[in-house]
């Protein structure tokens, strides 16, 4: 699978596609109040890309395990000091509402923080922690 990310920016104008696999969509994300550069910043992407990872691979989890899950709410946290240097802390807390019990419940959020790609990405270099 090959994924991709452009952002082609200039004043007042921010065009930014995802890609994965040749499916492209288009993100609308306003330029910044200056005219220049993106709104949403790098490390709000970031962790909006881990808390999109692991609520679509609860989903795809749970549907192996035959668990019917109707509702997921990941909010991911880090700390940013000063320009230059990597974010440290980052932590997640994941909320699944399904009528599986809380120990299936508990058991499919545990391996998917073990299973969720983007995670193990940033883990091979920056520890991600999961808050339960």
């Amino acid at each position: 699978m090959e994924i991709s990310a452009t952002i082609k920016n200039s004043f007042n104008h921010n065009e930014v596609v995802v890609e994965t696999d040749g499916n492209s969509k288009t993100l609308q994300i306003s330029s910044r109040i200056t005219g220049y550069g993106s709104s949403v910043n790098g490390g709000e992407f970031l962790l909006l890309g881990l808390a999109t990872c692991f609520c679509n691979d609860i989903y795809r989890e749970a549907a192996k395990r035959n668990i019917v899950v109707s509702d997921v709410t990941v909010v991911c946290t880090g700390e940013f000091g000063a320009e230059g240097e990597p974010g440290t802390n980052f932590r997640y807390t994941a909320t699944v509402v399904s009528e599986a019990s809380e120990a299936e419940i508990d058991d499919l959020i545990k391996h998917t923080d073990r299973v969720a790609e983007i995670h193990n990405t940033l883990r091979k270099g920056l520890d991600v922690t999961l808050i339960q």
